[in-house]
């Protein structure tokens, strides 16, 4: 049989350029206005053609085209201006070490199954991954010390689409590493970083990866290695994919494995936080390590370790918590168990809600809180609705004792506000406003006149509109519209009109109809004659 090799071909980057490299392989791209445009001007189609991802530009632009660019003064002035301001974003301590300066030794690490960065890396599916994703970036700008862990998908999430008869249709996107901004972690050896995580009887290994997402670190692991076997290397081949049996596999190399990573990278978090329930096994090999490390029984160890973790639980309904059969726990952590002498109805016990109940469903998210010492809701009123559902874990409390508190959630800024509103807030607040969270610099806002705050929503209304237009034309040809299909999408919505949207996923508990509840109150105010 003829061998067959295999050429990765792309342009060279002159010297001249090389902060692009630098800047491609860094996210803070992807918050900072000046990065994109530095980009979108290298060569604005391509930038659309390669969905906004610096990295498969630099792959794909036309040599003759860098070859001018390095002799373009004014283009490597600007590639100058954003490349020294990175570094000086990278070099500068940030807000909190500025505040706090005898916290240098502290580390977080936030657990999470999908992290939402930019759409050209599809490591996410939903509000969860946003979230995550803003948490990295947000703690990047305060400059907290702060690591990420989660895994590295080879499908992703995927895409959705409308076929000719109106019905939704999905694909699934294939992850080439070596366009993404990821880089491959090494050992002292020099060979890619491995980690090896016990499932069942046999081991799996989990390569490292890392995203410089500004000054925060997130390391990736992926199972698509070769000393796998075909099926633990799907382990991570999508995100939200497969059956209950590969997410657990894929739980416990997130939870388990992410934390072996970081000791092998020689990272030993103060702090781990878990966002959602998805790394609560994180809990068990804390508890495992403290239990080899002072000879304590696990109730003791699992006691010592909840001092240091946090679990954040997104919502109130219970399809949104991950549940197993016993009889699978037992497949994928009872050999694990019996090594450190735990017994497996201890380990079912702090999973579910009523602990003698040898039926009942092992809950992931009923597990991270029992070795948590912090856990928090994302809202006041889920903060209570939570306390209510979680009541039977802790039965022997005042309800009000429940400990479970809140904590609002909040969105990383930057990645959100245009390029107009971005200038108004520097020119009012000051430029610095992203990196101080105090109330008082969100006082200067009122000093911003109603004319010109005006002026820049209508310039963003006007471009979401065009963007709708745009992209549902495109939608329309390309799955056979008609002329006049054609003809109607590109005047679909108008920017002098109110438009109220979903822009949520429809699962029914994200509950698409609340608008719909009340018609009567909805056509009361549609109808306002002073506030239509």
């Amino acid at each position: 049989m003829p061998r067959v090799y295999r050429y990765n071909v792309s342009p060279r980057l002159p010297e001249r350029l090389q902060p692009l490299n630098d800047l491609s392989l860094n996210l803070r791209w992807c918050w900072d206005h000046c990065t994109i445009e530095l980009f979108r001007t290298l060569d604005r189609d391509l930038w659309e053609e390669t969905g906004h991802n610096p990295r498969l530009m630099l792959g794909r632009i036309d040599q003759k085209r860098l070859a001018e660019l390095e002799n373009d003064e004014a283009f490597l002035a600007q590639m100058d201006r954003v490349w020294e301001d990175l570094n000086a974003y990278l070099e500068s301590p940030g807000w909190f070490l500025r505040t706090h300066p005898d916290a240098i030794h502290l580390i977080i690490a936030y657990f999470s199954a999908e992290f939402g960065l930019t759409e050209s890396i599809p490591n996410y599916a939903g509000g969860l991954g946003i979230l995550a994703g803003d948490h990295l970036k947000s703690a990047s700008d305060l400059g907290l010390p702060l690591v990420g862990v989660g895994l590295l998908y080879q499908g992703g999430y995927f895409n959705q689409y409308l076929n000719a008869d109106g019905w939704q249709q999905e694909t699934y996107p294939v992850n080439d590493f070596q366009v993404l901004p990821v880089q491959p972690m090494r050992g002292k050896d020099g060979e890619p970083l491995i980690v090896t995580i016990e499932l069942a009887e046999r081991k799996v290994s989990a390569r490292v990866w890392k995203i410089a997402v500004g000054r925060i670190p997130l390391y990736l692991l992926d199972t698509n290695v070769e000393a796998n076997t075909p099926a633990d290397r799907a382990i991570t081949g999508a995100l939200y994919g497969g059956d209950r049996e590969l997410r657990i596999q894929q739980e416990i190399v997130l939870g388990i494995g992410g934390l072996r990573a970081l000791d092998a990278i020689g990272i030993h978090p103060t702090v781990c936080h878990m966002n959602e329930g998805h790394s609560a096994f994180l809990g068990l090999e804390l508890t495992r390590k403290l239990m080899q490390e002072y000879g304590l029984t696990y109730s003791e160890a699992r006691q010592l370790g909840s001092a240091g973790n946090i679990f954040t639980t997104h919502t109130p309904v219970p399809a949104g918590f991950d549940c197993f059969d016993p009889g699978l726990v037992e497949k994928y952590l009872g050999e694990c168990c019996r090594r450190f002498g735990l017994n497996m109805e201890q380990l079912m016990a702090y999973g579910r809600r009523n602990s003698s109940d040898r039926n009942e469903p092992f809950n992931m998210a009923y597990f991270a809180a029992r070795h948590s010492s912090y856990c928090n809701g994302v809202s006041r009123l889920h903060g209570q609705v939570t306390r209510k559902m979680a009541h039977p874990i802790w039965s022997g409390y005042p309800l009000h004792e429940v400990p479970i508190e809140h904590v609002t959630n909040g969105i990383h800024p930057r990645s959100w506000i245009s390029m107009e509103m971005r200038a108004l807030l520097d020119r009012y607040l000051g430029p610095r406003w992203p990196e101080e969270p105090g109330r008082g610099v969100w006082e200067r806002v009122d000093r911003i006149p109603d004319q010109e705050l005006w002026r820049v929503h209508e310039i963003r209304r006007e471009r979401l509109v065009h963007y709708a237009r745009k992209r549902l034309t495109a939608q329309t040809r390309q799955r056979g519209g008609s002329e006049a299909d054609v003809l109607a999408a590109q005047s679909v919505l108008d920017p002098d009109v109110l438009t109220i949207g979903f822009a949520r996923r429809f699962a029914s508990y994200k509950r698409a109809t609340l608008l719909l509840r009340d018609p009567a109150r909805l056509r009361r105010i549609l109808t306002d004659p002073a506030r239509p």
